[in-house]
């Protein structure tokens, strides 16, 4: 009797969970209770702002891409949980001086204030007119400070490695509150990408494309000895008028370009000044391909007339600035982490050539 009750006093092992249960278990080992509370948290935001957001989702073509982001959010909570675990277990001592301490402290308190007075006139936006841009953008605004606040301060303090750093940035690179915000900054700050810019701010950013768009393309062919006439955002050419709206300013792709660049930059880099670079990059090949798409049509309509271009090729043409943007990501890549495209391509001649090898010498 005595030993049946050890047994049942004692922790049920994993393997006698339930899958929902053992995947608890595996979630909280080595987490504090306070984070996991925090992370829960986060996730109720997550589903309130996916609700609030799929509004525009549907409703706008250029934020098509924000059906992905939970998704997207949810794969790099998943990838970066082994290291999460591993930053919650320092226990050196706190790298930085009192000062920097009580100023991060300060500025993620404000951070965490602001994200709820934020987040909470969003809340009553919404309540009182509907799916609108300023309360959606204010949703995701304040998503990130109360986010990036609740982790900072539920992060046990400590120093990441064991080797004291010798300065006040290698302190601040190796704080354990700090590391841990970082690797949730990406699932935090990109709803703002999901959710729609403010009209004035939407249509700034729109006219200022639209008129570097319609000049270039407008001294390009004339140039070359392509005769036609600007007349504001309308091009005059011989054989009808061609008229450059809004859409092909390149806005809906700046979205999408920019949502594509900052994942890549999340997954794929692990240095601040690569991941700006690559979105960056993203933000250049977003106009670049729509400039070219922008010559295309306007050479297609110059010499099959401007009804050619309506319809099926002048949206297969958007749709192909988003996947060339993602191409030229790609290439840019091995530029910014050359060591692991040399280890992919190292292993792609050993351990994918090896099988195909050890079968001809089976046979």
């Amino acid at each position: 009797m005595a030993g049946g009750e050890s047994v049942c006093a004692g922790a049920a092992p994993v393997s006698s969970l339930s899958p929902i249960d053992a995947m608890l278990a595996r979630l909280r080992q080595d987490v504090p209770d306070r984070l996991l509370g925090a992370l829960f948290v986060g996730l109720c935001f997550v589903i309130f702002l996916t609700v609030d957001q799929a509004y525009w989702w549907r409703l706008k073509p250029d934020y098509l891409f924000g059906w992905l982001v939970p998704i997207l959010v949810g794969y790099v909570v998943a990838d970066r949980w082994p290291r999460l675990r591993s930053i919650v277990k320092s226990t050196e001592p706190i790298p930085l001086p009192a000062l920097a301490r009580n100023a991060l402290g300060f500025g993620f308190a404000a951070a965490l204030v602001a994200g709820l007075g934020l987040f909470l006139f969003g809340g009553l936006y919404r309540a009182g007119f509907g799916s609108t841009q300023p309360g959606s953008l204010a949703l995701a605004a304040g998503f990130g400070g109360i986010v990036l606040g609740m982790i900072y301060f539920n992060t046990p303090a400590g120093r990441i490695g064991s080797v004291a750093p010798g300065s006040l940035w290698g302190a601040l690179l190796s704080d354990a509150r700090l590391a841990a915000v970082a690797l949730f900054v990406f699932p935090a700050l990109i709803w703002m990408i999901s959710a729609p810019m403010l009209s004035a701010v939407e249509n700034s950013v729109s006219l200022f494309l639209l008129r570097r768009v319609v000049a270039v393309v407008f001294g390009l062919f004339s140039f070359f000895g392509y005769p036609m006439i600007q007349e504001g955002n309308v091009l005059v050419l011989p054989n009808g008028r061609v008229g450059v709206v809004e859409a092909c300013s390149g806005i809906r792709s700046l979205t999408g370009c920019l949502f594509a660049g900052a994942f890549l930059a999340a997954v794929c880099l692990d240095r601040g000044w690569k991941k700006v670079l690559l979105v960056a990059a993203a933000l250049g090949f977003a106009f670049l391909g729509n400039l070219l798409r922008s010559l295309f049509l306007a050479g297609w309509a110059y010499a099959h007339g401007p009804a050619a271009i309506e319809g099926t090729i002048h949206d297969a043409t958007g749709f192909a600035v988003l996947g060339l943007t993602v191409v030229g990501l790609f290439g840019v890549l091995p530029l910014l982490d050359a060591a692991r495209w040399r280890r992919w391509l190292a292993w792609l001649a050993t351990g994918a050539g090896a099988p195909r090898e050890a079968k001809r010498g089976s046979a």
